[in-house]
């Protein structure tokens, strides 16, 4: 063990995929931070205050996880904390071709910093963020996908749906 590895995303909601990713990691870096990146582009549910709770509630069973965000580029953000590794999770083959090519950009930024990239449990392979909340709005069962302090979170946001 040894290093301080970022595990960023922008998390809306955690889900328990990012979670098998989280807890992996945290059995291998002595420090892992969950970074919370706000992208605009995808309109959040969460604010990020909100998506930092629901992190930090859902791995406060994980001793060497902490919780921040951040409005920087992933590179800047890694130098600032001194990080030495951005974990990176995969669901599918399609997830590849992007992450390589934020990677090779990042790599370009910052290349004192490695990427890892970990494939997700085959159980969560299917699973998005996006899904969950779609599946929310209308009142599906999201039991087992996230975890239960999202799943309250996520009723009380579609409760006047």
């Amino acid at each position: 063990m040894g290093k301080l590895a970022i595990c960023p995303g922008s998390f809306d909601p955690i889900t328990n995929g990012h979670l098998d990713i989280i807890e992996r990691a945290s059995g291998i870096f002595e420090q892992v931070i969950v970074a919370v990146f706000n992208n605009e582009a995808k309109s959040p549910l969460f604010s990020v205050q909100e998506r930092m709770d629901l992190i930090k509630e859902s791995t406060s069973y994980l001793p060497n996880i902490s919780v921040d965000s951040s409005s920087h580029l992933l590179m800047d953000y890694a130098k600032e904390k001194n990080a030495d590794v951005v974990i990176r999770g995969l669901r599918a083959v399609s997830d590849f071709e992007y992450e390589m090519q934020i990677t090779s950009m990042n790599r370009k930024l910052n290349p004192e910093v490695e990427t890892l990239f970990v494939m997700t449990n085959n159980q969560y392979s299917f699973l998005s963020s996006s899904m969950v909340k779609e599946i929310a709005k209308y009142h599906g069962d999201i039991s087992g996908l996230i975890p239960e302090v999202v799943q309250s979170a996520l009723r009380e946001k579609f409760k006047k749906v």
